[in-house]
């Protein structure tokens, strides 16, 4: 399996610090998680139900004409290659890495380039694979022009496969609710905005036709009882989205600001993270590391992701401890 964020707990085993004393910035995951409710012993108890009210919950807050519950957007990531016969598949990077992998696992054609090198040569795809925002360089699109690039693809029965994970915060931006179009995939995570990444839920929006052949790939009970019963809750909860996104935009732009105070100005980022390029990046992920602050390290490029922190003792412990990396 491909190698990820969020590994604490071996962090913590390599650097001799205990899990408690560490500041957590690796994940994308919004530190201010929706206030997840008690859970009736009845959703322990029966067997997922469809019909449960969670698929409108998610149609509504996604503004998608239909969709399809998933265990986390990564089981769609690694059903969908399955879909498709051999293709030419084009896949934005630096970005997820799991899309590549799975296309590659079921036997397609894979080119990883640059978005912009990708979408100037449309026509060597049979199906294109865009983050939107991407993770973690931030690129954004034109949602005009993802559909005219959409349209292209789609008239010789091409894909266009959109990961919006990191959507939440901007959701005008999105493309769920042009979704009834055939050969357009919209890809929706919990984990990050909701903060819910351990319920593993994900939603795919796409043409009743593809949906159901996803289903059949993926089999029946995606999603537990239990998580059905707590996203129907929170997607509704719309009270909560504007106030979690006014925040949640201030703490990044917060968090872009010290890192730019330190001379590491963010090369992106969007309303859950920061990302700054630079050859050093190693160096300071091991010596923030060393100090109980655990971020997330690419190598290509060289490259930090900052999450965001949760209150005003951690951003005082970073302050502090790029003060004494970065003079």
């Amino acid at each position: 399996m491909l190698e990820h964020g969020g590994r604490l707990r071996r962090a913590a085993r390599e650097y001799g610090i205990p899990l408690e004393n560490w500041l957590d910035l690796s994940t994308g995951i919004s530190p201010f998680g929706w206030p997840v409710p008690d859970i009736p012993s009845s959703a322990w108890r029966r067997l997922p139900e469809d019909d449960d009210g969670l698929v409108e919950a998610a149609c509504a807050y996604y503004a998608a004409p239909q969709l399809l519950p998933v265990a986390g957007s990564q089981a769609a990531i690694q059903a969908l290659p399955l879909l498709r016969p051999a293709s030419r598949v084009g896949i934005m990077a630096p970005g997820y890495a799991e899309h590549a992998h799975a296309w590659r696992r079921a036997g397609h054609q894979v080119t990883m380039e640059s978005a912009d090198a990708l979408l100037a040569n449309l026509g060597a795809w049979d199906a294109l694979v865009l983050i939107h925002p991407n993770n973690p360089g931030g690129e954004r699109f034109d949602p005009a022009r993802l559909l005219q690039v959409h349209a292209e693809l789609a008239a010789r029965d091409g894909w266009l496969v959109v990961d919006e994970a990191f959507m939440d915060v901007t959701p005008q931006e999105s493309l769920c609710r042009y979704t009834a179009r055939e050969g357009l995939v919209v890809l929706r995570s919990v984990g990050k905005f909701f903060g819910m990444a351990g319920a593993r839920a994900g939603f795919a929006c796409a043409a009743p036709a593809l949906l159901a052949a996803l289903q059949e790939q993926l089999g029946p009970w995606t999603l537990s009882g239990p998580a059905r019963h707590v996203l129907r809750r929170a997607l509704a909860d719309r009270a909560w989205h504007v106030q979690a996104r006014v925040r949640l935009l201030e703490t990044s732009e917060r968090l872009r600001a010290l890192l730019a105070q330190h001379g590491w100005t963010p090369a992106a980022g969007c309303g859950l993270f920061q990302w700054c390029r630079g050859d050093d990046a190693p160096r300071i992920h091991r010596a923030l590391a060393a100090r109980g602050i655990f971020t997330r390290l690419f190598d290509a490029p060289p490259s930090l992701r900052f999450g965001l922190p949760p209150d005003e003792t951690a951003f005082a412990r970073l302050d502090q401890a790029l003060a004494e990396l970065l003079p």
